[in-house]
C-alpha cells in the first residue's frame, strides 16, 4: 500500500469542492488521500480589496508554506489565484480540463437595467480587471467593492441595494449555487487562467508527481500557459487589469489578450492565432506587441497611480 496523500486545502466550499475532486480522481487511480485545511491570509482578511493587499499568492501563500514545511503532500488551487512565478520548491504537476471561463452578472432582481443608458446603476467586485472593463462599458454606473467566499458575496448582493454583481461562471457552478437570472458576459475577458484548477507539490516528491500525472490535461495546460505567460511578461497581478483567454479549435490556438486603464477609459486589445507547431512564447510575443501598440503608457499610468 502507497502512502496516504495529504491534500492542503482553504476552507471555503469551493476550495473544498476543488480539493475534494482532486481526492476522488486519485482514488480512481489507487491512491488514497485525505483534506488538510490550511488557513490563508486572503479568507482571514476579508475587507481590504484585493488589489490593496498587495501580496501576490494571497492565497496560495499559507499552503506553499505548508507543502515546504512538509505538513501537506500536494495543494489544489484555482489557477488564476496562483502567482506566475511559483515558490522555490515548489511545481505544476497537474492542470485539470477547464471549466466554464466566463463572467456572470448575478442581478439582485434582473439585467434589465443594463439596456436603459439612462440608469445609474451599482455593480460589486473586488477585481480590478472586472471594474475596468464594465466601466468601459458602461462608464456611467458606480462600482462598489466586493470580498469573501462565494456564498458570502451572494449573500451580500441579497442584502445590499445593489443592482447586481460579477461572478467567475466556474466558481457559482462547480457548487451548484449559479443563480437562474445570472447573465454570461461574452464579452468581458478573463482572467488568466480562470475556471482552471492547478495541482501542485514539492518538486522532490516522486511518489506524488507519479500519482497525479493522469489528471493532467494538456490542452488546457497549454491555453493556461500562453495566458499566464502574457500576464507575467506585462508584470500583472491583481493590481492589473489585464485579461486573456487561449482556445484550441481543430488543430489552431486563438489569442486574446487586453490591458485597460483603472477607470476603464483606455484599452488596448491584441489578437493571434497560430497553428499548435507554431505557439512557442506566443503569450511573451502578444504582451510586447501590445505594449508596442499603445499598451506601454497605459501600463506605465497604472504603475505611477495615474488612473
Amino acid at each position: 500500500m502507497g502512502r496516504l496523500i495529504r491534500i492542503g486545502t482553504r476552507e471555503s466550499e469551493l476550495a473544498v469542492w476543488q480539493a475534494t475532486l482532486v481526492k476522488e480522481l486519485l482514488a480512481k487511480n489507487g491512491f488514497e488521500a485525505e483534506l488538510v485545511f490550511i488557513k490563508s491570509e486572503g479568507d482571514t482578511d476579508l475587507k481590504t480589496p484585493l488589489y490593496e493587499i498587495g501580496v501576490q499568492g494571497i492565497f496560495t501563500k499559507a499552503l506553499d508554506i505548508a507543502l515546504l514545511n512538509k505538513q501537506i503532500d500536494i495543494a489544489v488551487h484555482s489557477m488564476k489565484d496562483v502567482p506566475t512565478q511559483m515558490a522555490k520548491g515548489i511545481t505544476s504537476v497537474a492542470v485539470l480540463p477547464r471549466a466554464s471561463y466566463k463572467d456572470l452578472l448575478v442581478p439582485k432582481h434582473d439585467a434589465s437595467f443594463l439596456d436603459n443608458a439612462a440608469i445609474h446603476a451599482v455593480v460589486a467586485t473586488s477585481s480590478i480587471r472586472r471594474k475596468a472593463q464594465w466601466l468601459h462599458r458602461y462608464p456611467n454606473h458606480t462600482l462598489e467593492n466586493l470580498r469573501g467566499n462565494v456564498n458570502t458575496r451572494l449573500q451580500k448582493v441579497r442584502d445590499n441595494n445593489w443592482h447586481g454583481a460579477i461572478f467567475a461562471a466556474a466558481g457559482l457552478e462547480r457548487i451548484g449555487l449559479r443563480p437562474a437570472n445570472a447573465v454570461e458576459m461574452d464579452w468581458m475577458l478573463p482572467a488568466p487562467a480562470q475556471g482552471a484548477i492547478i495541482v501542485v507539490c514539492r518538486e522532490d516528491d516522486d511518489y506524488c508527481l507519479e500519482a497525479c500525472k493522469p489528471l493532467h490535461d494538456e490542452e488546457t495546460a497549454i491555453c493556461t500557459a500562453i495566458e499566464r505567460d502574457f500576464l507575467r511578461a506585462l508584470l500583472g497581478g491583481c493590481s492589473t487589469p489585464i485579461s486573456a483567454l487561449a482556445q484550441i479549435k481543430e488543430g489552431t490556438l486563438s489569442f486574446q489578450g487586453s490591458i485597460l486603464s483603472l477607470d476603464g477609459k483606455e484599452k488596448k486589445e491584441i489578437f493571434k492565432e497560430a497553428g499548435l507547431d507554431k505557439i512557442a512564447n506566443l503569450g511573451s510575443i502578444a504582451a510586447a506587441e501590445l505594449l508596442k501598440d499603445g499598451g506601454q503608457p497605459i501600463l506605465d499610468s497604472i504603475r505611477n497611480g495615474q488612473k
